[in-house]
């Protein structure tokens, strides 16, 4: 396919900038993507598509204050780091992004916090915007990291062109959490409310959670017309035993397997084996899917509505099929849907 076929006009206006006020009473459209149907619900209604026995698969990565703000030595210009992954713990290596980059070069030292009392050298030039840093710390690695973090903001998508707030520290990130190391939200997981898992339970509809660390590649422009031309960035991911347990057994019973969102199908898809079930795997997966593509394994999906251009989008429609997506989302905008990782939700069931 091309990149052409992701193009549609997406007013500003209906790219959330702030999230519904709870978790699981934004909208949620519904689309069968056999018979091309739509439906317009609200996202805590959600449940009337499963019954006992089917199985919802959610990321448990957990987002960290990514974005830092600091100052060039001397110049004292002001730059943004963006912190992609600790390369090593011992030595507080870190792979991040630097703007402006042109002015961030080998030796330069940065510092960060009003009393400057965070201090890092630049010791490699990865690519374009990309720098190896060393972070300058006397201390536990754990009291270390603390400080960092307290220095960092919540990494929101460019596209919110608000300020971060403190109520984003919490929105951006699902309930379940708990493996730390993603700089992207796996939106669709985050309009689960408490109440609603304790609903997912009493009715018997299963979870099992793969982690993902989904990273800044999820929101790189393609620049390929020709979608078999462009790369992915590679995620770290993990599937274990469990999971793999829980998933092959609801596709034995013919199940439900529901990925809640792009990263979770991607996860799934990066581990399915020859005989059409999944196992265990961790490692990394650099898996670009877009249509027409074969799913073996999750029937069901949940997915925010991903902006033009976007691989999510390309995803999604490699799902839903690409005429049921395009459909979908002409609706979404007669409607006046919100897009984005704060957007309302859409379920594709098969």
């Amino acid at each position: 396919m091309k990149l052409s076929q992701f193009k549609f006009k997406l007013p500003e206006e209906l790219i959330a900038q702030y999230p519904s006020d709870n978790r699981d009473e934004c909208r949620l459209m519904v689309v069968d993507s056999r018979t091309g149907t739509i439906e317009h619900k609200v996202f805590k209604e959600i449940l009337q598509y499963f019954d006992e026995g089917d199985v919802m698969v959610f990321n448990d990565t957990k987002v960290f204050p990514a974005r830092l703000f600091g100052n060039k030595e001397k110049t004292g210009a002001r730059i943004e780091v963006f912190l992609l992954r600790e390369l090593n713990a011992e030595n507080k290596f870190w792979d991040v992004l630097v703007e402006p980059a042109r002015k961030i070069r080998i030796g330069n030292k940065l510092y960060f916090g009003e009393d400057d009392s965070m201090v890092a050298e630049v010791i490699d030039n990865t690519t374009s915007r990309g720098r190896t840093l060393r972070f300058l710390y006397d201390g536990p690695h754990d009291e270390f990291k603390e400080a960092l973090y307290a220095l960092g903001e919540t990494p929101l998508p460019d596209y919110i062109t608000r300020p971060v707030e403190p109520e984003d520290a919490e929105r951006y990130q699902c309930i379940f959490a708990e493996k730390e190391g993603a700089v992207v939200a796996p939106a669709a997981g985050m309009h689960f409310s408490r109440e609603l898992l304790k609903r997912m339970e009493i009715k018997g509809v299963e979870r099992a959670f793969l982690t993902l660390h989904s990273g800044r590649g999820n929101y790189r422009e393609i620049d390929v017309e020709d979608l078999t031309k462009h790369r992915m960035d590679s995620e770290e991911m993990v599937v274990d035993g469990n999971l793999v347990d829980i998933v092959n057994a609801a596709k034995d019973r013919e199940s439900k397997v529901c990925a809640v969102g792009t990263s979770v199908l991607r996860g799934i898809a990066s581990s399915v084996c020859m005989n059409g079930h999944i196992m265990t795997y961790s490692g990394w997966t650099n898996k670009f899917i877009f249509p027409p593509y074969d799913f073996t394994v999750a029937n069901a999906m949940l997915v925010n509505f991903p902006l033009p251009y976007s691989t999510l989008l390309m995803l999604t429609a490699a799902f839903g099929g690409y005429e049921n997506t395009m459909k979908a989302y002409d609706v979404a905008l007669q409607e006046d849907y919100r897009f984005g990782v704060y957007g309302d939700c859409l379920l594709i069931v098969d």
